[in-house]
């Protein structure tokens, strides 16, 4: 459907983007603080083009959309997860006006790595991406224990041999330090548990530290702190899908 074309009713627009609850709205209207294009809004359950229609909240125009797209730069210590018992999770970093759309996070980051997390409700985007039939690529950067050598990168290219026997992909090594503590990237085509380590102890060596620094096409932002995200740009979006 075009979006011109969508028509919502105007409790279910303004509840979906954390305006409040339906019964807050019923009180909003009565107490006149909602307009449509101008004019006073007289019922709650009054159908709207929430992309076409000027609707304002105190007589602050709201921006409608269905989904929400976001790009964090994920700290150490905080899981992929949007809820968790004993543990912070990524839901708990964004600011309420974010979490109303009820975001998850697409595939996960281990808790000590660090770096590019997408969160959306988007959950046909998810799925597209984490496919393991999609082979999508993800690209880190990491710190390693020992020389890595030519000869790593070349097993990389051919798939190695996990420690529970499973044999991956291949993937692309970059070496971009050679010494006694070297720096790499590595770009993916899945998402087994562990997956960078694992195949760094395949190969007698330990990662020290890791951050995943793209998703697909798309990097992360160099100008997101720890712990900051922000919505993607439509071109960004774009970038994501193809």
């Amino acid at each position: 459907m075009n979006n011109k074309n969508l028509k919502l009713r105007l409790d279910k627009v303004l509840s979906h983007i954390g305006v409040g609850s339906r019964k807050d709205l019923k009180k909003m209207v009565k107490e006149q603080r909602i307009t449509i294009n101008g004019e006073l809004a007289t019922d709650p359950g009054v159908y709207v083009s929430p992309y076409v229609d000027v609707i304002a909240v105190n007589k602050k125009p709201i921006k409608y959309r269905e989904f929400i797209y976001l790009m964090m730069n994920k700290p150490q210590g905080v899981l992929s997860a949007t809820e968790d018992r004993d543990d912070e999770v990524v839901v708990d970093l964004l600011e309420e006006e974010d979490w109303v759309f009820n975001p998850f996070p697409v595939g996960r980051l281990d808790k000590d790595t660090e770096g590019f997390l997408l969160l959306t409700n988007d959950g046909k985007l998810a799925h597209q991406i984490t496919s393991p039939k999609k082979h999508v690529p993800k690209t880190y950067y990491a710190v390693i224990e020992g020389i890595v050598t030519d000869a790593d990168a070349d097993a990389f290219s051919k798939g190695v041999t996990l420690d529970d026997g499973y044999k991956t992909l291949p993937g692309e090594l970059k070496i971009l330090k050679s010494d006694t503590e070297s720096e790499i990237e590595l770009t993916i085509y899945e998402g087994k548990y562990h997956q960078v380590k694992r195949m760094f102890e395949a190969v007698g060596k330990r990662v020290t530290y890791l951050k995943r620094i793209s998703m697909g096409a798309l990097p992360l932002d160099p100008e997101l702190e720890l712990g900051e995200y922000r919505e993607l740009t439509e071109e960004e979006l774009e970038l994501l899908k193809s």
